[in-house]
């Protein structure tokens, strides 16, 4: 478990390479103002906009999550948690005003990067 990193992944670094690229500029692994211990990936402060990227297996993505074999009981608790956790991140934030984007790992940058322009200007 340790090599599972939280921060800094290859799909969120090929997105924010490609942010950058375009001028746009942006925190990195942003505390959220109602929990410190929660982060967005991206946040872009000033237009109020949050960006996540989920992975596949810990967000439990309907296209290519496979359950674990082993410990059922366990996982299917900790990805439940987690996506009840991201529903609750993004009803907190929009509470607060802020635009929340949420992007899965598999999707492609340049989508991605479409929609994150099209909201941050």
């Amino acid at each position: 478990m340790r090599a599972n990193v939280s921060r800094d992944t290859r799909p969120e670094l090929r997105l924010r390479r490609a942010l950058h690229a375009l001028g746009l500029r942006y925190r990195v692994h942003w505390s959220l103002p109602f929990d410190r211990r929660r982060r967005a990936d991206l946040a872009f402060t000033r237009a109020k906009v949050a960006v996540f990227v989920d992975g596949c297996f810990w967000h439990g993505c309907p296209e290519h999550y496979v359950p674990p074999s082993s410990n059922i009981t366990y996982w299917r608790a900790k990805v439940e948690g987690n996506r009840a956790r991201d529903l609750d991140t993004t009803s907190r934030l929009e509470e607060l005003g802020w635009v929340v984007l949420r992007a899965w790992e598999h999707e492609p940058v340049d989508d991605v990067v479409q929609r994150v322009v099209r909201v941050v200007r």
